[in-house]
């Protein structure tokens, strides 16, 4: 990457509060982690706890296979399967996160985010932020690795611009108390979709307003999201007894951020 290129790449992500990141895996790498996730989705490789459905509070989809999840989610795919961090994201996942918030940066989590085909659940406008703990430092950057091409008609990710610079919106538990969700539309100033191809990824902010439309098509949508922030801050997390679902798989909101908003 050109000093021009990564400039680019940091300013956008600090006005906007994401920013497409490009090409992270090549087409044979990208092969390498479906056939891991898919050993995942089959129980292949033992999930327990750290599996759950982010689209529970919804009714299923007619025709959908039983068993098949609204959204499925699994909490610390390397933590359950180690061998996936000999696999290169983890290492290209470190040096973008270094280069947006910090050389600071740590993973401080990672999980694995699938739509099934026709499921056709969204998954609720939230921010990040109002599933964590308070934090003195508040930077944070996800990042989500598209495993298929992904539009807005499979689940590709819709952003809000700017959003990550004001407050935490107000969150509530969605109706079966399982998951979170804010008040939010596609019709928000700023809202963007972000199509990615298989192997691409786009980076954003812990506070930054984001959702996916339910995957209506014949197409798989399967993603993996790497979570980073600063060492120091993941220490203090770990102290306060929050792992993110490394040994309790629990969603609600933590921190209701009046005074929130990205450095």
């Amino acid at each position: 990457m050109t000093v021009s290129a990564h400039l680019d790449l940091v300013s956008a992500f600090r006005e906007d509060g994401f920013v497409f990141a490009g090409t992270l895996l090549t087409a044979d790498e990208a092969e390498a982690y479906r056939e891991i996730y898919d050993r995942f989705l089959a129980g292949e490789i033992e999930s327990g706890d750290k599996r759950s459905d982010l689209g529970s509070h919804a009714p299923r989809a007619d025709g959908v296979q039983a068993g098949v999840e609204n959204i499925t989610q699994i909490m610390w795919p390397s933590a359950l399967h180690p061998p996936i961090l000999d696999l290169p994201l983890h290492g290209r996942g470190l040096a973008l996160a270094r280069a947006l918030i910090g050389d600071d940066a740590m993973l401080d989590f990672d999980m694995l985010i699938h739509k099934a085909p026709h499921t056709a659940v969204p998954t609720p406008w939230h921010q990040d932020a109002a599933y964590w703990i308070d934090l003195p430092d508040t930077r944070a950057v996800s990042i989500w690795v598209a495993l298929d091409d992904a539009g807005p008609d499979n689940g590709c990710m819709w952003y809000v611009k700017g959003s990550h610079t004001r407050p935490l919106r107000p969150h509530r538990p969605t109706s079966d108390g399982k998951n979170i969700e804010c008040d939010c539309s596609e019709d928000e100033p700023g809202a963007t979709p972000v199509p990615v191809r298989a192997g691409q990824g786009v980076a954003h902010s812990g506070s930054t307003l984001h959702y996916s439309r339910g995957n209506t098509s014949d197409r798989l949508r399967r993603a993996y999201i790497l979570n980073y922030r600063p060492a120091a801050m993941i220490r203090l997390e770990r102290e306060q007894g929050a792992d993110h679902g490394l040994n309790v798989n629990e969603r609600k909101v933590r921190n209701t951020g009046a005074d929130q908003a990205a450095d």
